[in-house]
């Protein structure tokens, strides 16, 4: 069941859906305390011309200007954002064995990683005496890129949302039950901070995983909850 995928067969980089969706484009906006944050909006041309952006999920490969080889993972976006706080150490790692893929045997396992010898990286761990959590940096008062970075996807590009803000009985009429929730127009990144160190959100952001595009669960943003849902051992990809 976990023999591998014969090398005659379509290659991850040719199953890659890589087209961007119908009416819109990827566009980025930058941070404002953070300076290097470019944060992914995907920009919907509306049919009276006017354009919306929304919370987008898909990653590099919706940009046609990045180069996606599934060998060398994507961009580690985050990477100089760990380093930079000057709190993590590199230690040496155990070894990988098949089993932690599902696979029974060392040849399965490097049939699998041969072509992906980018992913291959050292991990990380905090200093001794240090916390490397979100949580940790928000309830010391810091503002992390990765804060301001969900205050500015968790808006979606507000500005492009005036004129409909704009009418009050519009918004009163639609905006509905929040049943306790603080629901800001604009989510800031001390709303962020606040909201993290006060436990009432969590942002899953682990250092070992510095592709990751920050995003926050909690109560008072777009996402509340989280569904694990792993990939099958037997027809596992990484594509």
């Amino acid at each position: 069941m976990t023999k591998p995928y014969k090398d005659t067969l379509t290659t991850s980089n040719e199953l890659l859906t890589r087209d961007p969706f119908p009416a819109s484009k990827k566009i980025y906006l930058k941070g404002e305390i953070h300076k290097d944050i470019r944060v992914p909006i995907r920009e919907i041309s509306l049919s009276n011309d006017t354009k919306l952006g929304v919370y987008d999920t898909s990653g590099p490969y919706t940009d046609s200007t990045v180069d996606i080889d599934v060998g060398e993972g994507i961009p580690a976006i985050r990477k100089t954002w760990i380093a930079g706080r000057g709190d993590i150490e590199e230690y040496t790692g155990r070894i990988m064995a098949p089993e932690d893929n599902g696979y029974t045997t060392d040849e399965q396992l490097d049939f699998v990683t041969a072509g992906a010898t980018g992913l291959v990286r050292i991990p990380l761990r905090a200093k001794k005496g240090q916390n490397v959590s979100q949580l940790w940096y928000a309830r010391q008062g810091i503002i992390t890129p990765e804060m301001e970075f969900i205050a500015i996807r968790e808006s979606q590009n507000l500005a492009m949302k005036e004129e409909y803000l704009q009418d009050k009985e519009r918004e009163a009429r639609l905006k509905g039950e929040n049943f306790g929730a603080n629901l800001p127009e604009m989510v800031t990144p001390e709303f962020v901070r606040k909201e993290v160190a006060e436990g009432r959100a969590v942002i899953p952001c682990n250092i070992n995983h510095p592709e990751v595009e920050p995003m926050i669960i909690g109560r008072n943003f777009l996402v509340k909850v989280n569904a694990n849902i792993g990939n099958s051992a037997t027809t596992s990809s990484i594509a």
